[in-house]
This record gives structure tokens, C-alpha cells and sequence, in this order.
């Protein structure tokens, strides 16, 4: 279903700001370096889990729900610790993973061909996220990697999305932020959450986004904001952050339906007051 959700900052703010900090000293991060031998590769990732969650899981009583989170071009896999945190505080184990080494080409934009030329780009973030997700079974055995979330913003959530494409059997959900290449899946497999800008400069190819009726038949929610593209990192304003970490932390509490309690015609999402912080790196596509 396709939702003009602009979020109530007042009300969701609060109680945002209240249960975050709560949950934030309990969360233990860990950035771990692995090495693909096979690609000559190194993958870093980051990873984001409750304390009082992985012991119950080390001593075998439950298995940790697992979430990837892949970052923007030119933005680093540790820069949204504000989507680990929520993801770790409800349960997750969230990692996250650096898709771009200093040493590969920069990001290209090839108009006619395939995703704008980007397809090796999302088959390399579908080789990482296989192979850190191989490595962390050894480290976290306890934990269900046959049922992913996937979370990405930009060019991270078009990984998200072709991964999804390509494993349909091992997603459970997807969260994009504001991804512009890889078109949704509407095969109704999935429970999908997307976080739309409002950013002249970062347009969706055509056909990304379904329409409205694609979307309720797919049980789609597009949460449409009045924010800007590069705000959606650890660098955005505040209040855009608890913003998402609101919509982002009920969309994973309800595992019924995707946010369909949720009366929309009433929900709106002021722009954000005062000056807009902007991300160091505007080239976030």
C-alpha cells in the first residue's frame, strides 16, 4: 500500500529519543575484518547486537533475527549506527558491511544500459553480503540467516533490493532509503518499507517506486518525506534520524502487516525546522 507518511515528530520524537537512549548502552558494536580470499578482497563489517540478546543466543536458548544494513556511495559502512541501533534494540543482530574499497572504480551512471550501468556494482554488495554472512555463522551460530532484513540506503539500498532479487528464498524484509536504480519487487513476497526524499537532486529512475495500486496490492509502504537525500546517514539533522527510527522501529515490531493499523490520512511529517544539516558527501546515489 503506498503511504504519504510524513512523520508526527512531536509525539514520535519523544518517545523515540526515550526508548533509544534506553536501549543505546545495553547495544554492544564490534567492526570485524574478514578477507575473501577467493576475490582477494577484504570485507569489513560492523556489527550491532544487544547484549543481554546474544547471551541468550551464545547459550542456545533463542536464535537472533538478522538484519544487513548497506551503505550509500561514498558513505561508510559505520555511518548508520541511528538504523543498527534500532535494528539491535529490537532483537537484531544487525551488520553492517563496507561494499567499497578505496581501490575500485568510482560509481558510474551509463544511461540506456541496466540499472544505469551499475549491475557489477550490486552483483559485488550480493558476493560481500554472501560471504560475510558465511563468515559471521561461524562467530554467531546462533542466529537466523535464512531469513534476512535487508536495509540500504541509496546505492545500499539498491543492493538491498537486487539481493533480494537474487535470494528470494533468504529475505524476509526490505527497508530502502531513497534507493534510485533497482525496482521494487512487487511479487508480493516480501514485506518492503521505503523512506522517499524530497531532494531535487535525486530522482528514481522510472519505474523504481510502483504506483499506488502496485503498491497496496503488494503490501508496499512508501513513507514520502520532505527530507533530503544525503540526511538519511549518521550526519542527517536529529529529528530527521528519530524520525525514521520511529517508522523503521514499528514497521519491525509489526510483523502482521506492513504498518496497515496505521491511518495515514492523519499522520503528517513537518519539514525540518531550522537549517538542514547536510551529509560530507553529497555524491550519495
Amino acid at each position: 500500500m503506498k503511504r504519504g507518511i510524513l512523520i508526527l515528530l512531536g509525539f514520535v520524537a519523544v518517545l523515540g529519543v526515550a526508548y533509544f537512549s534506553a536501549s543505546k548502552w545495553a547495544i554492544r558494536h564490534e567492526t570485524i575484518s574478514f578477507f575473501d580470499a577467493t576475490r582477494n578482497r577484504p570485507v569489513d563489517v560492523d556489527i550491532a547486537v544487544r547484549r543481554d540478546k546474544e547471551m541468550t543466543a551464545l547459550a542456545g536458548m533463542t536464535k537472533l533475527p538478522v538484519a544487513i544494513v548497506n551503505h550509500g556511495n561514498t558513505v561508510r559502512f559505520t555511518e548508520y549506527s541511528f538504523l543498527a541501533n534500532v535494528l539491535a534494540a529490537r532483537g537484531y543482530l544487525a551488520i553492517s558491511i563496507q561494499h567499497d574499497l578505496a581501490s575500485d572504480a568510482p560509481l558510474v551512471t551509463k544511461v540506456g544500459e541496466l540499472y544505469v550501468g551499475r549491475l557489477p556494482v550490486y552483483e559485488r554488495g550480493v558476493a560481500n553480503i554472501e560471504f560475510a554472512v558465511d563468515k559471521m555463522k561461524a562467530i554467531q551460530p546462533n542466529a537466523d540467516y535464512d531469513h534476512l532484513t535487508m536495509v540500504g540506503h541509496s546505492n545500499g539500498g539498491d543492493i538491498s533490493m537486487y539481493f533480494a532479487k537474487v535470494h528470494p528464498e533468504q529475505v524476509k524484509k526490505i527497508v530502502t532509503l531513497d534507493n534510485l536504480r533497482v525496482p521494487f519487487l512487487t511479487d508480493g513476497k516480501f514485506k518492503i518499507l521505503s523512506f522517499r526524499s524530497k531532494d531535487p537532486r535525486f530522482k528514481p529512475d522510472p519505474g523504481v517506486v510502483p504506483d499506488n495500486d502496485i503498491c497496496e496490492q503488494a503490501g508496499i509502504t512508501v513513507v514520502d518525506t520532505g527530507f533530503q537525500h544525503t540526511d538519511m546517514t549518521d550526519h542527517g539533522p536529529d529529528d530527521v534520524k528519530v524520525s525514521i527510527q520511529g517508522v523503521l522501529d514499528k514497521f519491525l515490531a509489526d510483523d502482521s502487516s506492513a504498518l496497515a493499523p496505521v491511518n495515514t490520512d492523519k499522520i503528517f511529517v513537518p519539514k525540518p525546522t531550522g537549517p538542514v544539516a547536510q551529509a560530507p558527501s553529497p555524491t550519495s546515489r
